[in-house]
């Protein structure tokens, strides 16, 4: 599938079916993630794997927002090693988690396994109920699996600005 069909045909998955995703596409999925740009290839990225029963109960307490799912991604980034910009200290981390993470869902999309992105989420109770170390910053859960034979895309999945409406060109 061409990258324009793919990026058409991704929607957000809330009802998923309880079949497990396959150790290779979760392989595949953490393979984009590792392969994904960063600031100065900085690679602060940290990815938390969530699909033990447990570990998933743990996401049930950080935010309503899990739809079940039987497979999640917790992508954070490492104050540690994030690129800092010189002028301000302003640091990647934020982008490149969402870098990280939109190549993880295109990636999931390309193998017939849903996602939705899971920005609503109580920080603190996640760095809590994971045990994240304090230069572990949590940016977004994943959601994903197989998705449910009644899933469909949202009524606003069609609706987007037109493109003389986000584009601007500076003349001069």
């Amino acid at each position: 599938m061409d990258f324009l069909t793919l990026a058409k045909e991704r929607y957000s998955v809330r009802r998923f079916s309880q079949k497990p995703v396959e150790q290779e596409k979760i392989d595949a999925i953490l393979e984009a993630a590792r392969l994904a740009p960063t600031a100065a290839n900085a690679q602060p990225q940290r990815v938390l794997v969530i699909q033990s029963p447990e570990a998933l109960a743990k996401l049930k307490d950080c935010t309503p927002y899990h739809f079940n799912a039987p497979l999640a991604f917790l992508v954070c980034y490492d104050t540690q090693t994030v690129w800092r910009r010189k002028y301000d200290g302003h640091n990647s981390g934020d982008v490149d988690a969402s870098i990280v993470g939109t190549h993880m869902m295109m990636e999931a999309m390309d193998l017939g396994i849903g996602s939705t992105w899971v920005m609503a989420f109580d920080p603190a109770a996640t760095k809590t109920a994971y045990n994240l170390p304090d230069h572990i910053v949590p940016v977004a859960f994943f959601t994903m699996g197989y998705p449910a034979e009644d899933s469909v895309p949202s009524p606003m999945h069609d609706k987007s600005l037109g493109i003389e409406e986000i584009v601007f060109y500076n003349k001069f």
